[in-house]
């Protein structure tokens, strides 16, 4: 049964004419006020991983629930259709569960709020946050369970329910949730910090809606969404064919021993719809790396995608949507079902844009990406401060680091880059200001992105010196199949994690994993992957690799990737690069549009010697075989 939207003015909103320069006002007024929503989650918000690194994102949409400004895309046409229950003025919604919006959120420790706006008696907007909770209970610290079976374990899990109720808050409901987590303080903190984020959104759309009138300001949103729709509509006609490309890649495991799985989507255009079909994609996983793809959340990933590929300058919102036909098979890893697990859907989400960028390159080259946008790698740190003065005080750590940025048509990618360009890293002073631990280093590793005209961008070396007893977890991938290249570029390294014990027993950790116990003056090595090079390296000026080797981001060995000979010191002998270009172009074939690397059966024989780890196992779905 539908929401009833409750609004004591039943006067329809009337289509207006907008001028060019009040439609600018507004659109611009808008994206300020997206910006103001970030700006006061971060300075209400306490966890590091909202308050430091920005891990929330919202939302402005028209009353009809579609987006204008945001990030994600828009859940509330799924939310309206399945809301049992009515909206009105002083309402506000909260949930976490995304088996009840359809994956519109993806795992319950992103926390949702939602504003239904209304001026004079009618529903003229919503607004919208949501954000990363540091933990929420369940069986481990930061309620990530890597051996999850079920969401049951995954902490505790909120349907659409009124936090507000015709301005009446509901406390109560507040403590049987707090009483939930580990860190009541942070995630109550949070939370006001999202509800203080819609409120400030919906007091400047009442704003522009005041000065502009009810009408116009309305009218300015469906144009918003319409242009966006005439520029998406020309942008795919240009950009997609109507034969149909496919591209697959992989999870490299599932940090119980088995992997990799498989990620295959296929795309091709029916007259001005674009059809985006998974099959092909592999069955869910009974650990918790599944990823509950909502189809529009996919088709914002799609349209962001291709805005920033083709035109920057196009604000995207929800306008395109009935350009683009998703299909998920039911069951599979992108459309798991309940109760699957889904805390660790990170790898698959990051690996959605490495998927997006290997469709659409393959008509345009030019315009193609490497693979390195790949995962969000994290770290938890819990326990009890042993240091002196701390009195055994309980800690808890949640962070995310990055890895590299792929090279691009344009230049090489950056270097231990966020996935998301609003993420920051939580400063080392704060770090070592809040957390039992210092930062012994954080750099670029040297040579980690793959060689290319352009280079893929470096990961990250970060060394934590642990100085309490504690319980660590890791959450990465990209750890057994590398970023590949594009265009001749070769593949990105790939991730690694080493775990030096105070008395120098040196222990090769896996990148999914936790509880592993830590001793004080343990140093945790926290190696991310490089993004995959696009182009030929030997392409690539030899002076920009001289000078990239006097900067650490290239060794003298590593050099040789690109033809180059050259000093530790980052002098390129010319002679000697000429001569060993030369020798490679002989031995090489034609460079190939995609450089995935030696492939999975070669990466399962010499995954221990590389890696120091275990090759994961194939998976297996009998249900699935009995059923043929």
């Amino acid at each position: 049964m539908p929401a009833t939207i409750v609004q004591t003015n039943d006067t329809p909103f009337q289509k207006v004419a907008i001028d060019p320069v009040t439609l600018d006002i507004i659109e611009n007024a808008l994206r300020n006020a997206r910006v103001e929503m970030d700006a006061t989650l971060v300075r209400t918000a306490m966890s590091p991983g909202i308050r430091e690194q920005g891990d929330a994102f919202p939302l402005i949409a028209d009353p009809e629930g579609r987006m204008i400004v945001g990030q994600f895309g828009s859940f509330i046409g799924g939310f309206l259709k399945n809301f049992d229950g009515t909206l009105e003025d002083g309402d506000m919604i909260f949930l976490s569960d995304p088996y009840s919006v359809d994956g519109a959120i993806s795992h319950s420790n992103d926390w949702l709020v939602l504003l239904p706006v209304f001026k004079d008696g009618r529903l003229i907007a919503y607004t919208s946050m949501f954000g990363h909770q540091s933990d929420i209970g369940g069986k481990v610290v930061g309620s990530m369970p890597i051996n999850a079976r079920s969401i049951y374990e995954e902490g505790v899990r909120i349907p659409p329910v009124k936090i507000w109720r015709r301005g009446e808050y509901n406390e109560d409901l507040m403590k049987l949730v707090m009483h939930q987590t580990r860190k009541p303080d942070w995630c109550a903190a949070d939370l006001n910090a999202l509800i203080a984020s819609c409120r400030v959104a919906a007091r400047r759309v009442i704003e522009m809606a005041n000065r502009f009138g009810d009408d116009v300001y309305v009218s300015a949103t469906q144009e918003l969404l319409a242009r966006n729709h005439r520029a998406m509509k020309t942008l795919l006609g240009q950009a997609i064919g109507e034969e149909p490309v496919s591209f697959e890649d992989y999870i490299c495991d599932d940090g119980m021993g088995y992997g990799p799985y498989k990620i295959k989507c296929t795309m091709w255009r029916e007259g001005e719809k674009v059809i985006l079909d998974f099959d092909g994609t592999d069955p869910q996983s009974s650990a918790s790396i599944n990823f509950f793809l909502n189809e529009n959340m996919f088709k914002m990933f799609f349209g962001i995608y291709m805005i920033m590929v083709f035109d920057p300058q196009i604000l995207f919102n929800d306008g395109f949507y009935d350009l683009i036909d998703v299909r998920i098979p039911e069951g599979s890893l992108l459309k798991p079902k309940f109760p699957a697990a889904l805390s660790g859907r990170t790898h698959a989400l990051g690996r959605i844009f490495d998927i997006l960028g290997g469709l659409l390159g393959q008509k345009t080259p030019e315009f193609l990406n490497a693979a390195g946008f790949s995962s969000s790698p994290h770290l938890f740190y819990s326990g009890n401060d042993a240091r002196p003065g701390k009195g055994n005080q309980w800690f808890q750590l949640f962070q995310i680091g990055f890895g590299g940025i792929p090279g691009r048509p344009l230049g090489d990618g950056p270097d231990g880059h966020s996935l998301w360009p609003g993420f920051t890293n939580v400063p080392n002073e704060f770090l070592e200001r809040y957390f039992p631990m210092m930062i012994e280093r954080y750099e670029t590793e040297p040579d980690s992105g793959g060689a290319g005209l352009h280079r893929g961008g470096n990961g990250i070396h970060m060394t934590y010196r642990f100085l309490s007893p504690g319980t660590i977890a890791i959450h990465d991938d990209r750890w057994f199949v590398p970023p590949w290249g594009v265009n001749g570029g070769e593949p990105g390294q790939r991730a690694r994690k080493l775990l030096e014990k105070a008395d120098g027993t040196q222990i090769v950790v896996g990148n999914k994993v936790e509880d592993v116990e830590v001793e004080a003056g343990d140093q945790l090595h926290f190696v991310t992957w490089g993004g995959g090079g696009w182009g030929d390296p030997l392409e690539r000026d030899p002076a920009l690799v001289g000078k990239e080797i006097v900067q650490g981001l290239v060794t003298a060995e590593g050099a040789r990737a690109y033809g180059v000979v050259a000093s530790a010191a980052g002098v390129v002998d010319a002679a000697a690069t000429e001569a060993l270009r030369a020798q490679l172009r002989e031995q090489r074939g034609a460079l190939p549009l995609f450089n995935t690397g030696p492939g999975i059966a070669a990466l399962r024989a010499t995954c221990e010697t590389d890696t120091g780890l275990a090759a994961p196992i194939q998976p297996e779905w009998p249900h699935l075989e009995a059923a043929e």
